[in-house]
């Protein structure tokens, strides 16, 4: 009988064809998201990152930090799959993003959403559309879709602008309506590429503010990679920090102020 503190030493026993992973005895595992000696090699000959070995647990809210070519970019991208590892394992909630092949990246997409620096909304759609928009695509009924968009909207303060064009928002608002977008579908993953780095700092601190409540009541495991030192020590959430491509520190509740980089 295994012990819940065995749950986190299960070893992976074998990985199917197309990338899915199965496991003994329970289907239950600590980690959402766990990489083994990644590597990142462009084809100019640039290596972004360098034998990456990280765990990342469900429910967890995990700041990715590091200078300018530190590789936090291209570790958010790899967990994605809009960039596929040189070399390594990487497993994201069960699927090796590695090896899957490109006409099943959709199956990875459905399981996370993603919050970019730029909002990335559709000018043409209201803040309603926008987010309904991400449940269209996966064929959601009518139904189903009112009623997600609507508590995203809720969550994130904006059920009141669901008539409005994202030019009549402000830039912290159009933020907002980028991560109602994101959890509309209810992801277990949320990845978060500088999602304050258009904003002042209020704005931004709100927009932290939202980041964490989806974590709290939602368990939506979230990775943000910033180089805004005010929220990730104000937050004292778990902190992965990257240099030159290599992982040079890990801690639960880290700062900027803690690492040296």
């Amino acid at each position: 009988m295994l012990i819940r503190g065995d749950f986190i030493k299960l070893l992976f026993c074998y990985v199917e064809k197309y990338g899915i992973i199965k496991y003994t005895k329970v289907e239950v595992i600590m980690d959402l998201i766990r990489l083994k000696n990644v590597e990142k090699k462009y084809k100019n000959g640039v290596t972004a990152i360098y034998d990456l070995n990280l765990a990342i647990e469900k429910g967890s809210f995990t700041f990715v930090i590091g200078g300018s070519g530190s590789g936090k970019s291209t570790l958010i991208k790899m967990l994605y799959r809009e960039e596929k590892p040189t070399k390594g394992q990487i497993i994201v909630g069960g699927l090796d993003v590695a090896k899957l092949r490109n006409s099943k990246v959709y199956k990875l997409r459905r399981k996370l959403g993603i919050v970019f620096q730029d909002y990335r909304l559709l000018p043409k759609l209201t803040v309603y559309e926008n987010v309904a928009f991400a449940m269209e695509v996966i064929g959601a009924t009518k139904e189903a879709t009112r009623k997600n968009v609507l508590r995203a909207l809720e969550e994130v303060g904006l059920k009141n602008k669901v008539h409005n064009y994202p030019d009549q928002l402000s830039g912290g608002e159009q933020q907002r309506v980028a991560i109602a977008r994101a959890i509309v579908n209810n992801p277990k993953l949320l990845l978060c590429d500088e999602p304050t780095g258009n904003l002042d700092p209020e704005r931004s601190m709100e927009i932290m503010k939202v980041l964490e409540d989806i974590n709290k009541t939602r368990g939506t495991t979230i990775i943000m990679a910033t180089h805004d030192k005010e929220i990730v020590n104000r937050m004292k959430k778990q902190v992965v920090t990257l240099k030159d491509g290599h992982l040079v520190n890990f801690k639960k509740k880290g700062t900027y102020v803690d690492e040296n980089i």
